[in-house]
């Protein structure tokens, strides 16, 4: 298991309240809830053959293909029941150490918006539907509950030992944007690709994108671009080799 070098100050792990709102989910008009279905709809068909089983089992558990954008008090429910993660509201982006402490606390923040009809290709903030539809299935899995909680704990580690590089590095190359192999197949695993049309399918298709084999040494030392397409997407051995890989981590030791 990893070596805490320091622990995080009691402030990093309560602050995440402050980015804590409402969803106002009465605020949904009738085309944000069409916008949901679309972007659902597509989406669910374009993964059926390209996506981990965890994934797709993950959407029937949760209910995720009732139609219009999820509840969060009726999401949290199921999930909370599943494996003790529940999902609160946020306005957009927050914090690394906000984030992390969220995350280490089984909370996953959803953002309290969805993109319009004309974006659905492509949004620069994350949305409730990368939210939800990209990471919250993945929560009903057992072991990446427990991963990504752990991701959690690693990155407010990591933060506080001057490497939020390094974590940050293991989670996009993780739980974000990433591949795994299934069998004898390599499928979608990371969120980004999830919830993402036109990278899905580049991810996998693409003859020039590199696809190297995971490990935690060579994620977390692999810059990526958060603006582009990716250049290369770890493949893991499976499903479970992720999970062990991310709770058998060890934070750097810390800056001088």
């Amino acid at each position: 298991m990893f070596q805490s070098f320091a622990e995080p100050a009691s402030s990093a792990v309560s602050g995440w309240r402050t980015h804590v709102v409402d969803q106002g989910w009465h605020r949904f008009t009738d085309e944000d809830h069409a916008v949901w279905d679309t972007l659902y709809a597509r989406q669910v068909a374009l993964l059926q053959d390209r996506i981990v089983t965890p994934f797709l089992d993950g959407l029937d558990l949760l209910d995720l293909g009732a139609p219009g954008v999820p509840e969060l008090g009726r999401l949290n429910a199921r999930l909370k029941a599943r494996t003790g993660w529940r999902t609160v509201a946020v306005p957009g982006l927050v914090p690394d150490e906000a984030f992390f402490a969220m995350l280490s606390q089984r909370l996953f923040p959803i953002g309290n918006f969805i993109r319009t009809r004309a974006q659905l290709d492509y949004l620069e903030e994350p949305d409730c539907f990368h939210d939800i539809f990209g990471h919250v299935p993945m929560l009903a899995h057992p072991g990446m509950a427990q991963a990504i909680q752990h991701v959690g704990r690693l990155g407010l580690q990591a933060i506080a030992a001057g490497h939020g590089d390094w974590v940050a590095r293991l989670y996009w190359h993780t739980v974000e944007f990433s591949l795994c192999r299934e069998g004898d197949a390599i499928r979608i695993f990371g969120a980004g690709l999830a919830s993402s049309f036109g990278e899905a399918r580049i991810s996998l298709e693409d003859p020039t994108i590199a696809r190297p084999r995971f490990s935690v040494g060579e994620a977390t030392a692999t810059p990526y671009r958060h603006d582009a397409m990716q250049p290369l997407y770890f493949v893991a051995d499976s499903v479970d080799a992720v999970v062990d890989a991310i709770l058998t981590a060890e934070v750097p030791r810390p800056s001088r």
